[in-house]
């Protein structure tokens, strides 16, 4: 089993209206799969450079994460049906976190 990430983006796309218990019901799908490793929504900040004072440029728009074990890059893609942003018009970039042991 390898570690995934759902990145939620919210990138300025119009998003359609989500149903309230949109969430509840995509999180019960993935725990049903046995692929749910937790999650959460993901506030303001600032990117940091030793040589620069800290600045809000840069920071790419994500609101929250969602973390995945599942066979292959293929089977985290394949659950991203059903994520309420990405139903409503947003983007979820998919990304395995390796290990590095």
């Amino acid at each position: 089993m390898k570690d995934f990430i759902l990145l939620m983006r919210t990138d300025g796309r119009a998003l359609a209206p989500r149903p309230v218990d949109a969430w509840p019901t995509y999180f019960a799908t993935l725990r049903s799969a046995n692929a749910f490793e937790g999650g959460s929504a993901i506030g303001d900040g600032v990117v940091m450079s030793k040589n620069a004072e800290p600045t809000h440029d840069g920071i790419t728009p994500i609101s929250g994460y969602i973390r995945l074990r599942v066979e292959s890059l293929e089977a985290a893609c394949a659950l991203v049906a059903g994520n309420p942003l990405y139903e409503a018009g947003g983007s979820v970039e998919v990304r395995e976190l390796p290990r590095s042991d």
